[in-house]
């Protein structure tokens, strides 16, 4: 007796399927980069975070050693610049060269650049980076005030902080950017903006308080 042969099953997937198969294994990729890249993100804004605390702290520890703010470093030089990261200063007992610059990480014995590659800009007044009078202890006294404020936005009225010696910022993954908020911390003036991070903003600032610099320098015997 004849038996009839059951038709060919194909077991493999069909374009359909496959085509299925490939935009969801391309959705769970996207999602696993996503999420990866918003962790590495996370973690370069931690460090530049903490690296803003210890050049703050660096500069605080540098004035109760000497009796001034250092001066701001040339951001022209190159690494074949014997004097690339110091102070931007003729000698000792000669003013800064510049108020605006980029932190002098070799005079402060800190890493040169943020997670992004990016040297810190760095204000700071010249009342607080002069030269210490003969027989004084400190260039500057109790009742200096600084010039710098900082604003949570470029065309705000509100300062966040006022008379501030000195300013610190990491220009973040962006770098200088277009927003206004990000090219008013670059633009050489005494206006700087803190605010939340978004899309057309992700700059970190740091600023040295006149109390708490006044506080370490008393404690030094820099200051009466």
């Amino acid at each position: 007796m004849h038996r009839s042969t059951p038709p060919h099953r194909n077991n493999g997937f069909s374009l359909v399927e496959l085509a299925i198969v490939l935009v969801i294994v391309a959705l769970l990729t996207s999602g696993l980069l996503l999420g990866i890249s918003a962790q590495r993100n996370a973690a370069e804004n931690t460090d530049a975070r903490r690296q803003l605390e210890n050049i703050h702290e660096a500069l605080l520890g540098f004035a109760m050693a000497n009796g001034r703010l250092p001066c701001p470093a040339d951001p022209a030089l190159t690494s074949a610049d014997a004097t690339v990261g110091t102070e931007d200063r003729l000698n000792a007992n000669s003013a800064c060269n510049r108020i605006y610059g980029v932190v002098p990480w070799v005079t402060l014995g800190l890493p040169e650049t943020d997670p992004w590659g990016r040297h810190f800009t760095y204000f700071a007044n010249a009342s607080f980076t002069a030269p210490l009078p003969p027989g004084a202890q400190s260039s500057f006294t109790l009742g200096t005030t600084g010039n710098a404020n900082v604003k949570d936005g470029a065309g705000s009225a509100n300062n966040i902080a006022s008379s501030l010696p000195a300013v610190i910022v990491s220009h973040g993954s962006n770098g200088v950017g277009t927003s206004g908020d990000e090219q008013e911390n670059a633009n050489s003036t005494l206006t700087f903006v803190s605010r939340t991070p978004g899309n057309d903003f992700d700059d970190l600032v740091a600023w040295i308080v006149p109390s708490i610099l006044n506080a370490r320098m008393v404690a030094a015997g820099r200051l009466p």
